[in-house]
């Protein structure tokens, strides 16, 4: 018999509305590829804390993990996961993010040059989702 599909986290950190903050992956699957700060959920630990330990490992920032943006399927390179993408914030103090962890290099990258960075058609659309998400937050409370 074998194992189903791996469980995986992602953060999405917007700066403004013109840019999200991405990693360079440092290993497979995706090596070399530029992606939301993320990874494998360990057994027993809740979702959220997988984003926030993730985004911690990744770009040494503590974030504040807000709602579920979308669930995408990743199957390549003999991996198959299920990724779990939240909507997440810089948490007081301010912090500067850097590449930690399996993250080669991480940048700020301008949502409307995500296609030129290599983004998968999926990182796009979950960026566009949590784009929306936050308009509509702010909408809210304005």
């Amino acid at each position: 018999m074998t194992a189903g599909p791996a469980v995986g986290v992602g953060g999405v950190v917007l700066r403004g509305s013109t840019e999200v903050l991405l990693v360079k992956r440092g290993h497979p699957p995706g090596e070399g590829m530029w992606s939301l700060p993320g990874g494998k959920v360990h057994h027993g630990e809740a979702l959220r804390d997988a984003v926030a330990r993730e985004m911690l490992e990744e770009t040494s920032l503590r974030v504040e993990v807000g709602p579920l943006i979308e669930v995408v399927e990743i199957m390549r390179e003999g991996f198959h996961y299920v990724v779990l993408d939240y909507l997440c914030t810089i948490a007081p103090p301010a912090q500067e993010p850097r590449a930690a962890s399996d993250a080669s290099d991480l940048a700020w990258v301008p949502v409307d040059r995500l296609a030129e960075v290599g983004a998968t058609p999926a990182l796009i659309r979950v960026v566009a989702r949590a784009m929306a998400m936050l308009d509509e937050t702010v909408a809210k409370s304005g």
